[in-house]
């Protein structure tokens, strides 16, 4: 009879090996490294990122779309708003093309907020 476990210890066979777990940044993570100057990430930091996008393609879209949305930000490039917003409707991932739609519902009012100081 074999000996009782506990519910989080696992128990392997003779001859087998456990699993390899691949050490998942959180989405937090991830946005943090998306939403920073590119020049602020650490050599590690950039290559975990790069990891990530060459995983998913849908990453890989809403980060080059989110830097490219904090570019117009910080440099106060409201007349490029409406070429942003065309980008995401068009091909980025579900939850980018509602704020996408949502800034298109004010635009007026969200370019004059990226133009004017």
């Amino acid at each position: 009879m074999a000996p009782p476990t506990s519910s989080r210890q696992v128990v392997l066979r003779a001859g087998t090996a456990e699993p390899v777990r691949a050490d998942i940044p959180s989405p937090r993570k991830i946005t943090s490294w998306i939403m920073r100057p590119r020049g602020t990430l650490t050599e590690s930091q950039h290559k975990r990122l790069l990891q990530v996008r060459l995983a998913c393609p849908d990453i890989t879209r809403a980060c080059d779309l989110a830097r490219a949305f904090a570019d117009l930000v910080r440099h106060q490039r409201g007349h490029l708003l409406l070429e942003w917003i065309r980008q995401a409707e068009q091909d980025a991932p579900k939850p980018m093309k509602g704020f996408a739609g949502f800034l298109r519902q004010d635009l007026d009012a969200v370019t004059a907020g990226l133009t004017l100081p």
